[in-house]
């Protein structure tokens, strides 16, 4: 199984909108004979993969599957029908698939066609690497990551705003990374003006696997030459703004490349967070990286829609007159947040990073 999992990792990101599966075939006398996992755009499956490299070999061979084979037929055939037409006898499985369209019926096809079943090795391995599919199906919303970069002291910038590099190119190239398993980029028309980002992946072998840009500008005060819309043909951007936004700004933004896409306001005039993340869930995006200022981050944790923090810090020191990294939360008080918990740590030359995580009932 864990190879398996290794398998699905390589889809983290590619796989959307289907989640992200590794499958391993065993032959009946204990030797590995192939391995699949869920190709780029989500087709084909990650058992057909396998399957077609076993070919013959898989008769009688236990398949090793991250998530429950599908039984419905969308683009492709039922997985749970391919791996008993292929004489499979016996698949491990470590979690079931919440869909409705799945659901336990995977698991009830390969035991009605005689198929030996077991179910929950390394489930939550498996579901750490499924977890953007898992919060889109159970929660109607993407996996957040809020992603930040600061000083020792927790700052982003200088207090005049000055883009400066926080953290060093080899960090820099890991967060790319992080990019790159992502099934989207979420920032604010703040981040836009300040920086006019691209929002693309620039390591050498990742730039194919750059994530969908979602912008949060209530206003449209995107500019059409916007380095982002250098690479719309390839990488989409969409922005959300207010029901009432200028239509001539907005024809503009679609003809520089970009979607378009209103939303309600909330009680105090800011796009409804809660709607945008339900329309980026609809678009297939199960795992969404978050990269922008203070304001953003401090409005997505006090929704409640953070996951994750990838928090990534240099060791220089900017001082008081910098930018905090997170913005305001509570006046006054503590915030009434839950506690994030470290989940993961490394080092990258003098720089350090640790990914925190909040304990939520995903799948």
């Amino acid at each position: 199984m864990q190879v398996a999992i290794a398998a699905a990792r390589r889809a983290e990101g590619r796989s959307g909108p289907n989640p992200p599966v590794g499958c391993a075939i065993i032959s009946s006398d204990g030797q590995l004979i192939a391995v699949g996992h869920t190709a780029s755009g989500g087709r084909p499956h990650a058992e057909t993969e396998a399957l077609a490299m076993a070919g013959a070999a898989a008769q009688g061979a236990t398949a090793y599957v991250t998530l429950e084979p599908c039984a419905h037929t969308g683009q492709t055939g039922p997985c749970a029908d391919a791996l008993v037409g292929a004489g499979i006898s016996r698949v491990v499985i470590a979690a079931r698939d919440p869909d409705d369209r799945v659901n336990g019926r995977g698991i009830e096809r390969l035991a009605d066609s005689g198929v030996d079943i077991q179910i929950g090795v390394e489930a939550e391995a498996a579901r750490q690497v499924m977890a953007g599919f898992l919060a889109r199906v159970t929660m109607s919303r993407p996996l957040v990551t809020l992603k930040t970069a600061t000083s020792l002291d927790g700052m982003i910038a200088l207090g005049d705003g000055a883009k400066r590099w926080i953290t060093g190119s080899v960090m820099r190239r890991y967060v790319h990374l992080q990019r790159s398993r992502s099934d989207g980029l979420l920032s604010a028309i703040g981040t836009v003006l300040a920086d006019d980002p691209e929002f693309t992946c620039r390591t050498l072998g990742l730039e194919a696997d750059s994530p969908h840009r979602f912008i949060l500008d209530a206003n449209l005060r995107t500019p059409a030459d916007a380095r982002m819309f250098e690479t719309a043909p390839e990488v989409g951007v969409t922005i959300f703004c207010r029901e009432d936004c200028d239509p001539t700004a907005a024809v503009a933004l679609r003809e520089a490349g970009a979607e378009v896409q209103s939303v309600s306001q909330d009680e105090a005039g800011r796009l409804s967070l809660a709607e945008v993340m339900a329309a980026i869930a609809e678009t297939g995006c199960g795992s969404l990286l978050v990269e922008g200022g203070g304001k953003l981050g401090a409005s997505l944790l006090r929704e409640g829609l953070v996951d994750r923090i990838l928090w990534t810090r240099s060791t220089h020191l900017i001082g008081s007159d910098g930018i905090p990294a997170i913005g305001m939360l509570a006046k006054g008080d503590l915030p009434d947040l839950p506690p994030f918990q470290a989940i993961g740590e490394g080092r990258f030359g003098g720089d350090e990073f640790i990914l925190l995580e909040r304990p939520a009932d995903i799948g």
